[in-house]
């Protein structure tokens, strides 16, 4: 696909920090943010307006750990949406998304005597995810979870829930995508390397994006932060794959190491028993394979 001279591509993607908040967390493109969500809830909720809040929040006490989203806001009915975009892996992301709901939910109880009912809003953390999660379906790409009981596969509580979107796994092609959210999920993966808006794309829904989105019409100051969010990119990724590659050689050493070892040990053990049955004594077996007495005792 065409590029620019600058190699960032006609449009601004969705990856990173600044480009996915340039999209979705600016006031004036607020109904591009809706349209996701509605796509997303897929009729479960309509989203109608929806209210930035500060990303920032603090502890109950003063050194109590803050917690930073990337986007907060709340719907018209009350409802809360935490939306966490996360380029690399992370160890322990699931208990992350349970302690930044945890801590918001604890911020929202309301305080006094009205507290003593215990009501709380809906609230839910939606992740775009660059990265496969460990131990769950190979190729799932969604994931819509909820407080469920394990017997009926019921929701047992309706007002808190965590979509997860793993866009390395949504690999559709053009013809197969029909619902909202597959357009969605679409446009999160491939913005960046398309030069025109698809065909299959209701331009009525995704036309704003691609029209806000073009990098010749960024203001310098945004350009000039998109530039420097893309080579933030970059870097993180080339210093991921570089420790994932030290990684990698580090445990090919060990792995021969212990290799090696296991086989001398092997090697050693085979002969002991060798010399066992012959019925040299045990003293001289020890000192010529460096096994203990005990070790060659237990050799059958």
């Amino acid at each position: 696909m065409k590029k620019t001279k600058s190699n960032m591509g006609k449009y601004v993607g969705f990856s990173g920090d600044w480009s996915f908040k340039f999209s979705f967390g600016r006031e004036e493109n607020k109904q591009n943010f809706i349209g996701f969500l509605n796509g997303l809830f897929k009729g479960e909720k309509v989203i109608q307006d929806l209210h930035y809040r500060p990303v920032e929040q603090g502890g109950d006490v003063e050194n109590e750990r803050k917690v930073i989203f990337d986007l907060y806001c709340t719907g018209i009915d009350g409802e809360h949406f935490i939306i966490e975009m996360q380029q690399l892996y992370q160890d322990f992301f699931k208990d992350r998304t349970v302690f930044y709901t945890s801590r918001l939910i604890n911020k929202l109880i309301p305080r006094g005597y009205k507290g003593n009912t215990y009501e709380l809003p809906e609230v839910y953390f939606i992740g775009i995810l660059e990265f496969e999660l460990e131990e769950t379906e190979s190729g799932k790409y969604f994931y819509d979870v909820a407080l469920c009981d394990k017997q009926s596969n019921r929701v047992f509580y309706e007002k808190l829930g965590y979509k997860l979107l793993v866009l390395p796994n949504f690999n559709k092609n053009e013809a197969d995508i029909k619902t909202d959210m597959d357009m969605w999920l679409y446009l999160l993966k491939n913005m960046s390397k398309l030069d025109k808006i698809p065909d299959f794309l209701d331009k009525r829904v995704f036309g704003l994006i691609f029209d806000i989105g073009e990098v010749a019409k960024l203001t310098p100051e945004d350009k000039m932060a998109y530039e420097a969010s893309l080579k933030h990119k970059r870097d993180a990724e080339n210093t991921y794959s570089t420790a994932q590659r030290l990684g990698h050689d580090r445990g090919l050493k060990e792995g021969l190491k212990e290799g090696i070892a296991q086989g001398q040990l092997q090697n050693a053990i085979e002969t002991a028993l060798k010399f066992k049955n012959m019925g040299l004594p045990l003293e001289q077996i020890a000192e010529g394979t460096g096994l203990t007495i005990e070790e060659i005792e237990k050799l059958k």
